[in-house]
């Protein structure tokens, strides 16, 4: 392959916080994983040291909760206060001490440095009641909800500047379903009253790339809206843990535009494409396996529906196709940085996450050292570049249905504060390393930074660490440089006067 681009062709400059992530209440994520006030690893406020610096790393630039299909029956005035009861999660069918709650997580995310995020309930809760959540977070003093967040001992106001109305509410699966009509009416009271509450919070809905759901939304409620929330996981074994192998999960990697791209024209459509962006704030290669729970039969032992979760932290199912994957879908929102803002990877902790927790540590698996990858060696304008003679493959899907399928999944970006090139380069091929030719008038020392294990099916786990970062110099760039990448690699090509 040959890839081409030059400065003078951008799509623009992509918002860091397309690396953003997602926590939840379910299974490990909050506890026993960001929040175990028991553990000799956590702070004064019961804050995992060694998860909050993981996420530091990755430079996490925002944080979306409490969920997810927790949050449509979650009522946030239960986790604030000194007397914290705990309730039945209907979504989950566990009980929520509520000792993780608002001021919890917006501590969790002054820690790591991050903007904090908040899904409403728009399942059993009312327009009324997200509001009043906005009002402790963000009023100064005015009113029964701020005084309150101050005589709960924060007298500043939390300042949350994103907040996301519902969750997949348009989902059977989803407690408090709603029609689009219905979806629609709701969204625009409850977006009225947020922005009386705060004109400068930035407000998103639960949508997805159907038709009718969305012109109803943003036909009534548009005018309300700085974001349209979406989400897509590609592997769909919520009741079965049976994950696709290497070569299906590269099929997969043929439709991860698809939902932008039918978004992206609606918006056109509407007129609103220069005013309202995609959130696509829960996305993963794998979907959470929690089987007998959104189905309408439920398992009645915790044999059928609980225990089983634990099988989303085998972190030997967390391998290259993960990282090759991840690396690919951050590629389509670079390419799509003009109209994609944020995205964020679910979760960031334990289940599927990217930073898995035990007692004595944490592992950070194959999808960690992407984003390690990305966040710190990508550059943040991207460029409109080209290729020619790109490599395809023919890979069967789940052993079955042929799919001809890229082999090379490249995004070439420059820096807007130094002179340099770094080019991100995928290549999915699980046995053969493929060659690229550079062609870009640049100069500077070319050092490589590649995500990799020793075959496609390596992954890292308490003890083993197959998957990591590795470093290579490449010498002086010239013109029509060509380079050798590895296979089942993720790589980012830097090309600069003095590489960091």
């Amino acid at each position: 392959m040959i890839i081409h681009a030059n400065k003078g062709r951008s799509i623009g400059k992509r918002d860091p916080m397309l690396y953003g992530q997602f926590i939840e209440h379910f299974h490990r994520q909050i506890y026993g994983g960001v929040y175990d006030p028991d553990s000799p690893l956590s702070d004064e406020d019961g804050l995992r040291t060694d998860v909050i610096e993981a996420m530091r790393q990755i430079k996490v630039p925002v944080l979306r909760w409490p969920g997810g299909c927790f949050v449509s029956s979650y009522h946030w005035m239960d986790g604030v206060g000194t007397e914290r009861i705990p309730v039945f999660d209907k979504a989950w069918r566990v009980e929520e001490p509520n000792t993780f709650g608002t001021d919890e997580y917006i501590k969790m995310c002054r820690k790591i440095g991050c903007e904090p995020y908040i899904c409403t309930n728009a399942g059993t809760g009312t327009a009324e009641e997200m509001s009043d959540w906005m009002e402790y977070c963000n009023l100064e003093t005015e009113g029964k909800y701020a005084r309150m967040r101050i005589r709960n001992g924060y007298t500043e106001p939390h300042r949350v500047r994103y907040w996301s109305i519902g969750n997949e509410n348009y989902g059977s699966w989803e407690i408090g379903a709603k029609t689009s009509e219905e979806w629609s009416c709701l969204v625009t009271e409850a977006a009225k009253m947020l922005k009386h509450v705060d004109p400068t919070a930035e407000l998103t809905a639960a949508a997805l790339d159907d038709l009718d759901w969305n012109v109803a939304l943003l036909k009534k409620c548009g005018s309300f809206l700085d974001w349209i929330s979406i989400h897509g996981y590609w592997d769909a074994i919520h009741q079965t843990n049976a994950l696709a192998d290497y070569e299906t999960c590269m099929t997969y990697t043929n439709t991860i535009e698809d939902s932008v791209r039918r978004v992206r024209g609606l918006l056109t459509a509407m007129g609103l494409e220069n005013r309202i962006r995609i959130a696509f704030d829960e996305w993963n290669l794998r979907g959470w396996y929690h089987p007998n729970v959104h189905t309408i039969r439920q398992g009645v032992a915790k044999e059928e529906y609980l225990i089983p979760r634990d099988d989303n932290d085998i972190n030997s199912s967390y391998t290259m196709a993960d990282a090759v994957f991840a690396a690919c879908f951050l590629n389509m929102c670079h390419r799509n940085c003009d109209i994609v803002g944020m995205a964020a990877f679910a979760p960031v902790v334990n289940t599927r996450g990217c930073i898995y927790t035990y007692p004595e540590g944490i592992v950070k698996r194959s999808t960690y050292h992407v984003f390690d990858l990305y966040v710190n060696h990508l550059g943040d304008v991207v460029l409109n570049g080209w290729t020619e003679n790109e490599p395809w493959k023919i890979y069967r899907k789940h052993g079955r249905e042929e799919c001809r399928t890229s082999v090379l999944d490249v995004v070439v970006t420059a820096f807007s504060d130094k002179e340099g090139y770094a080019v991100a380069a995928v290549n999915k091929d699980p046995d053969e390393a493929a060659e690229i030719r550079i062609d870009l008038e640049a100069a500077g020392t070319v050092r490589i930074y590649t995500v990799n294990g020793p075959d496609k099916d390596s992954y890292n786990d308490i003890g083993r660490e197959e998957v990591q970062i590795r470093v290579r110099n490449a010498g002086e760039y010239r013109w029509g440089m060509k380079l050798q990448l590895e296979p089942h690699s993720v790589n980012v090509i830097e090309i600069c006067a003095d590489p960091a």
